[in-house]
């Protein structure tokens, strides 16, 4: 009996989700903070020092100087800074959407000591007796520029313009100093400078009674209201120096996420297209539940008011490649039951019975390389790891309940109680029930390899792949990217396309020369160089003004300290070590050791042999590849758990093991049972990471790479390193044990009778 109405309730839903999308997806996006590679913005990490000898940098400290940069933000404009404290002794400033990034780089590291000195350098006045705004940029009356300063105590003025007075000339000048280096600074050097470093030190040949006091220089306007603006904003409590930063134009913010949008609906699009090609009935309410879940990813992001990097949307778009894994592994355990006979709807309820913990088991492999990505990570990397957290979370409920549930509409309708090709499964391929068929004795397109047989052959493979991977590194060692040693990188995104030599003769300009230089780009239209070394803030400031009138748009500047790249070097080492062994105590846990440690040896695997390859290519390694490979970590185990479950439930069936043809067949079977659901679910995230790799932004294009390679050697090391270090390891677990129990046997209580 047809139930139409599980249909209209189907429809009711698809309605209502639609509408409720529909008209709130736009304000959604609008709303969604983005992050400073993504609309252009300035990020810098300070080490805090102390201003003063003795003086103790603590929590209060920090808190105080914290409020000081946020007082100097508010100067700026910026809607939304993010100003948070790192450590001990570390502030990390980020400023998305800053149009004039100079400006809030002095801004924010000027530590605006005031101070009113005499000849001699002695303080005469300070910072603490200009009243609360006090400053001001107004004109003189030739009009010209001048920043205007209101004092606390007009008595206090009258006495020092008369301490000043009494100097006599050529000593009567009261010279007005900011951030004045003591034993390094002096007026009667500094003087003799075409350019000296104190603001304005006028002549005092009177005695003024008054509150106000005029700074007069050869201020631009923007200069005095600059200046005005530091002064009201107060000087910094403590000494700040910059050991990390980047800058992002807004033209390479807005390209990079019109592309990578494209891409990632390319990406999104090809899944959909497979899934309902492929899986027919269950692929179409896959598509449905994908996209409730990009939704929800989406609303999530806007209420958590989370900050949406190109990293981010990388993770996004990735998700819908991995929350597609849980239809795919419910659509193939479906499959499975009606092929041995089961009706639609016991088949439909079996295969959500046996899925539910292979499904539980690999997002929660992946949750936690997302949360050591997440503590280890910074900056864009974080961004990333927080994408991968929601999306894992949100596809679990999304992709799981939601799907068996409009699915199990249609089922429970009965208009598909006798069409299995709705599942995509022949009717010839149906076992009849009564001849008692189990998933095991199930063929498959995978029957005729073995793939357990060959299993020295392949450790020998894999060890030579290793050995000349580790020759290939001692040799040519990685291309690093800044981020792990120390310089600075300059990436200009030109008008017209670029030669090195011409990017080299602008440089040059600048009096920086440099080799290393690397043009890209489909149009050859951008440029990246590195330097060795850290350039100054004012070298960066110059640098950014030539290059944008040089090429038409403002470029990207990266600058790391040597301290900052050792510890990204550090914390990718001991995130990576953290995440492995959590995956063999979790594994562990949740199955058994050798499958834990076959799993993490197989896993290290397929992330090493990303690391010779961008050896090999000269790709750069960055902080994505640090991503990338802790991704690929999560999904080579999310693989190979999904096989190690399908093997337990096999050994339980068995109940004992006997020989070890018991085992090579227990091997065997599951890996042909779920080499299926592999190949599509890697396709599925390959066609997402392939989507960025060539539509994508030029930023992310390593981190691409990296995670293709690394999800088909996961598949390659699952299949051919996980499963026959397990065959080993139970080999010899047979061999000194004589039978292998695969189920806990119930103990029996000895004060009952026994029969």
């Amino acid at each position: 009996m047809v139930k139409r109405s599980r249909i209209v309730a189907f429809l009711i839903f698809i309605v209502v989700m639609g509408a409720v999308m529909g008209a709130t997806t736009k304000d959604i996006v609008s709303n969604i903070k983005l992050g400073l590679d993504l609309q252009g913005g300035f990020e810098v990490l300070y080490e805090v020092k102390p201003a003063k000898e003795g003086q103790k940098i603590d929590q209060k400290a920090l808190t105080s100087t914290v409020e000081a940069l946020d007082r100097r933000v508010n100067v700026l404009g910026v809607s939304e800074p993010n100003i948070q404290i790192e450590g001990d002794n570390r502030i990390r400033v980020q400023l998305a959407g800053v149009e004039d990034q100079n400006q809030a780089r002095e801004i924010l590291s000027t530590e605006a000591n005031l101070t009113f000195r005499d000849a001699n350098d002695r303080v005469l006045m300070d910072g603490t007796d200009l009243a609360e705004g006090g400053a001001q940029q107004t004109f003189d009356e030739n009009g010209k520029p001048i920043v205007s300063l209101k004092l606390k105590s007009a008595e206090k003025f009258k006495n020092v313009t008369q301490e000043i007075v009494n100097m006599g000339a050529p000593n009567n000048v009261l010279a007005i100093w900011l951030d004045f280096e003591e034993g390094v600074d002096s007026y009667k050097t500094e003087i003799t400078k075409p350019d000296p470093k104190f603001v304005s030190a006028p002549r005092v040949s009177e005695v003024f009674n008054q509150d106000t006091v005029s700074i007069v220089g050869s201020f631009t306007i923007e200069e005095a209201k600059s200046l005005a603006d530091i002064l009201n904003a107060g000087a910094l409590p403590v000494k700040l120096d910059e050991i990390y930063s980047t800058s992002v134009g807004a033209q390479f913010g807005e390209q990079a996420l019109q592309e990578t949008v494209i891409a990632g609906l390319l990406g999104v699009a090809a899944v959909f297209l497979f899934m309902i090609l492929y899986y027919r009935l269950p692929g179409f309410v896959a598509t449905i539940t994908l996209t409730v879940y990009m939704f929800i990813t989406l609303l999530i992001f806007d209420w958590m008011n989370v900050v949406l990097t190109l990293p981010g949307i990388a993770a996004l778009i990735l998700g819908v490649g991995t929350a597609v894994d849980a239809n795919i592994i419910t659509a193939e355990r479906i499959r499975e039951e009606i092929r041995v006979g089961k009706s639609i709807k016991s088949a439909f309820k079996a295969g959500n019975t046996n899925s539910l913990s292979t499904v539980t088991d690999a997002n929660l492999t992946l949750l936690l390389a997302a949360v050591v990505l997440f503590f280890y990570g910074t900056g864009t990397v974080k961004g990333f790891a927080t994408s991968l957290i929601i999306g894992t979370l949100g596809s679990f409920i999304t992709n799981v309940y939601l799907s068996r549930w409009l699915l199990g509409l249609f089922v429970n309708s009965g208009l598909y109680d006798r069409k299995p090709g709705w599942f995509g499964v022949k009717k010839s391929a149906i076992h009849d029930l009564k001849d008692n068929v189990d998933t095991l004795d199930l063929t498959t397109k995978f029957d005729r390899f073995d793939f357990v047989k060959g299993r020295k052959k392949f450790f020998a493979i894999s060890g030579s792949l290793l050995v000349i991977g580790i020759i290939v590194l001692a040799v040519l060692k990685l291309n690093l990217a800044i981020d792990f040693t120390q310089g600075t990188r300059v990436e200009v995104l030109a008008n017209k396309p670029l030669t090195t030599e011409m990017f080299a003769a602008e440089l040059k300009k600048m009096d920086l020369p440099t080799d290393d230089i690397v043009i890209s780009g489909e149009d050859k239209n951008i440029g990246v160089s590195r330097f060795s070394d850290v350039l100054s803030q004012k070298e960066i400031a110059d640098l950014k003004l030539h290059l944008k009138e040089a090429f038409g748009s403002e470029p990207n500047v990266s600058s790391v300290t040597p301290t900052v790249g050792k510890e990204i070097a550090k914390n990718a080492l001991i995130g990576l070590l953290i995440t492995s062994l959590g995956l063999i105590v979790f594994v562990t846990f949740r199955f058994e050791l050798p499958m834990a440690v076959s799993a993490v040896i197989a896993l290290l695997f397929a992330a090493f042999f990303i690391i010779p390859f961008f050896s090999i290519t000269r790709m750069e390694v960055d902080l994505t590849f640090i991503a990338a490979l802790l991704t690929v970590v999560g999904y080579a185990i999310n693989d190979t758990i999904v096989t190690f479950d399908r093997m337990r439930e096999n050994m339980q069936k068995r109940r004992r093991i006997k020989t070890f043809e018991d085992i090579v067949e227990i091997a065997n079977t599951s890996v042909r049972q779920t080499l299926g659901r592999s190949i599509n679910t890697v396709l599925m995230v390959v066609l997402t990471v392939v989507a960025l790799m060539i539509f994508g932004s030029e930023s992310i294009r390593s981190f691409s790479v990296a995670l293709t390679i690394g999800l088909l050697v996961g598949t390659y090391s699952s299949i051919f390193i996980a499963v026959p270090l397990w065959v080993e390891w139970k080999k010899r677990e047979l061999k000194k044990k004589g039978v292998i129990n695969t189920y806990k046997e119930k103990r029996v209580r000895t004060d009952e009778p026994q029969v």
